[in-house]
């Protein structure tokens, strides 16, 4: 694995760009395509996604500081990729973020790339009910098992807000949980 600061440095120069952001997307894909996947929950609209991503990636690459870590940098343009996304969809089925966040659980069953169970449809039907900052924060550290400081620096707040978003979510989830 090559170090991240060296990998930067060859993403910025005409001359090793191509071979460094094909180093870039072969180390991330798998971890972004997931947080995405989480986040609009289908699979082809995951890599859609993901592709836009990538390109936000290539395209900005030298308005990169290094004042966070590069995968929480990616992750903070994935993050806000998937959420305009999902703006985008709801506004142009002129739906309501809400009617299409339910829709799209209804839409898991009868996705073929996705194997969950029961629970694990009657959860992502309660994380569909949650506010969308509850809903990455319980995503990031339930699934990825992100760090509260790693959460921190890809969604721009303090620990203590994330600490206390988590908590709510939790609880909503093991409400709606045991009201089903």
């Amino acid at each position: 694995m090559i170090a991240e600061e060296t990998l930067v440095n060859e993403l910025k120069q005409k001359e090793s760009q191509a071979r460094a952001f094909e180093v870039l997307v072969n180390t991330y894909k798998e971890r972004l395509y997931w947080h995405i996947r989480r986040i609009v929950l289908s699979h082809d609209d995951a890599d859609d996604v993901l592709q836009n991503t990538f390109i936000k990636v290539y395209r900005n690459i030298e308005n990169f500081k290094g004042d966070s870590k590069l995968y929480s940098w990616m992750y903070r343009i994935a993050t806000n990729e998937s959420l305009t996304f999902l703006k985008q969809k709801s506004k142009k089925l002129g739906v309501s973020d809400e009617e299409l966040k339910m829709k799209m659980v209804e839409n898991l069953e009868s996705d073929v790339y996705f194997e969950g169970s029961e629970i694990q449809l009657k959860l992502q039907k309660a994380m569909a009910a949650l506010p969308d900052k509850q809903k990455l924060v319980f995503t990031m550290k339930y699934y990825q098992e992100m760090k509260y400081d790693e959460i921190s620096e890809v969604l721009e707040t303090s620990v203590g807000a994330l600490k206390a978003s988590y908590h709510l979510a939790v609880k909503k989830i093991e409400t709606y949980l045991k009201g089903d």
